[in-house]
């Protein structure tokens, strides 16, 4: 599944650090490949320990994780919604990507210069905000003045479209990203998508610290966190020098006793692999045989025959039926035989809802 996480944020934010350091993720999340796609995109290993047990269990001759794309998104200057700078270029960049990672600064260090002179997290993220607001305003304000001339027809569901696009307007006009608006119903529903707007992406901010600030935060992570707090968002702290740090390291061995030094059970960048995934909405189901234990990514809500899709387009097209097995069943009994045996093995139609970690085999005809 091609879908991207864009990584924005201010110059000297630790933008780029933590973008290196996904770069070399394949160092921190066993022996599983990274590659680059463009100088700005790549592609990037999903943690799992799950894949690592089955592995374990199973003995295949080869183990595939799941990946995400990350981009690496340049360029913002203020004044960007209108062209300005790189503007054009870095508002195309995050309108293709499907969730954002919002880098903030929350360290101060007079070795590195901030742009705006002194270090102020709500600043940063109010004029990378304000850059897309006043784009998004652009597009929904076109909306409103062609919609108040179509409503006047009485289509019911183009005075939906008008009404959410004066919501979001209203939202818009105030500083408030499109994200606080929740559309109702269907209708809104597929509107709300077809606008494309960029406030409207999942966003998962990354409070950039120091080491002393790695495991507990600071104030300045406390004052993002009151910001967004209306935002559905999620707030992740990571030390991205202590990451560059890890990817030093050529051995798990030295990675894991440089972590227990500093308190940590597992690197920054895994953890904002994971929570990129969950942004998605995405989830992993796994098929396990003597020849390939692999993750695949779905997202969450996909039914059996989608699932089926992501191997091959045959196996959705000619879906037969799914042989299910939980994770947990598998990993308690040792086997696919032995789950058969206790009648843990369950056949599932097209109606089937994959849960997250589910060991699936389909049965198909082309």
């Amino acid at each position: 599944m091609a879908l991207k996480c864009g990584i924005v944020g201010l110059p000297n934010v630790g933008k780029s650090t933590l973008f290196n350091c996904l770069s070399n993720a394949k160092a921190q999340s066993a022996n599983f490949p990274f590659c680059t796609i463009e100088p700005n995109i790549g592609v990037i290993t999903v943690p799992d320990p799950r894949l690592t047990k089955l592995e374990e269990l199973v003995k295949p001759q080869r183990t595939v994780p799941t990946t995400i794309e990350i981009v690496d998104i340049a360029g913002l200057v203020k004044g960007a919604s209108k062209g300005e700078g790189l503007g054009n270029k870095f508002l195309a960049n995050i309108r293709e990507t499907d969730a954002i990672i919002h880098v903030l600064r929350c360290f101060v260090d007079d070795n590195i210069v901030h742009v705006d002179g002194k270090v102020d997290p709500i600043r940063d993220k109010e004029v990378i905000d304000m850059e897309l607001q006043l784009k998004d305003l652009e597009t929904v304000d076109g909306k409103v003045n062609s919609l108040a001339r179509a409503v006047k027809s009485g289509d019911k569901e183009l005075v939906k479209q008008f009404e959410l696009s004066k919501r979001l307007k209203e939202a818009l006009e105030a500083g408030k990203s499109a994200r606080v608006v929740k559309p109702s119903g269907d209708v809104e529903e597929k509107f709300y998508k077809e606008l494309q707007l960029l406030t409207a992406k999942p966003v998962l901010y990354v409070c950039n610290v120091d080491e002393k600030s790695i495991t507990s935060g600071n104030e300045l992570v406390e004052k993002v966190r009151q910001a967004i707090k209306d935002e559905s968002a999620e707030v992740l702290v990571v030390g991205a020098k202590i990451e560059a740090d890890i990817a030093e390291f050529e051995s798990f061995e030295e990675r894991k006793m440089f972590l227990d030094e500093l308190g940590l059970t597992e690197s920054g960048v895994n953890r904002l692999i994971r929570s990129a995934y969950k942004l998605l909405k995405l989830q992993t189901y796994f098929t396990a045989g003597e020849k390939e234990v692999r993750a695949w990514t779905v997202r969450v809500g996909a039914t059996a025959p989608e699932a089926a899709g992501v191997i091959h387009t045959d196996f959705e097209k000619g879906f037969i039926r799914a042989e299910v097995m939980k994770y947990g069943d598998f990993i308690e009994l040792g086997s696919e035989q032995a789950l058969k045996d206790v009648g843990k093995l369950h056949v599932e139609g097209k109606a089937y809802l994959v849960e997250d970690g589910d060991i699936m085999h389909f049965r198909f005809n082309v």
